[in-house]
């Protein structure tokens, strides 16, 4: 029983908390940091877009990665190219919530290309073939003049 009290206890001081934040102004603050990170994730999407080439998802895609001079640069670099494409995926994912803003489909796709894991590529082209996705990645590399991305 007292375990419950317990639980009960911390609900209330977290939502007593919520509450002073958002009378004391913290709305304003909340809703300026959501604008600003979809404006950011939109900003990167757009960068990271852009820069891949049309033939990026065309074939079986690379065979081999070039090898950095030392092997602790490399295990490095794969390692923080994983972190970064996991925290993508999980940010693209809530971004794909309803209600929370952003480019959820576009972030999480952006990740698994950072990603290293077998049957990435299957995975990539399956969520470029959703008709809506793939159209409004190949209009947004023509506003850049980048020709349209090719899946054969």
């Amino acid at each position: 029983m007292e375990k419950s009290s317990g639980v009960t206890d911390t609900a209330h001081r977290v939502f007593a908390w919520v509450e002073r934040f958002l009378k004391s102004g913290g709305l304003w603050w909340s809703v300026g940091i959501s604008v600003g990170l979809a404006v950011l994730s939109l900003a990167v999407a757009t960068a990271v877009v852009v820069g891949w080439p049309a033939d990026r998802f065309a074939g079986e895609g690379p065979t081999h990665h070039g090898q950095d001079a030392h092997v602790v640069v490399h295990v490095l670099r794969v390692l923080g190219r994983n972190l970064a494409g996991a925290l993508l995926v999980i940010v693209g994912a809530i971004m794909a919530l309803p209600g929370v803003p952003g480019q959820g489909l576009l972030t999480m796709l952006i990740g698994l290309t950072l990603l290293s894991f077998p049957g990435k590529r299957r995975l990539e082209r399956r969520m470029l073939s959703v008709p809506a996705v793939l159209r409004a990645i190949n209009r947004l590399r023509a506003r850049f003049s980048r020709p349209p991305l090719e899946l054969d």
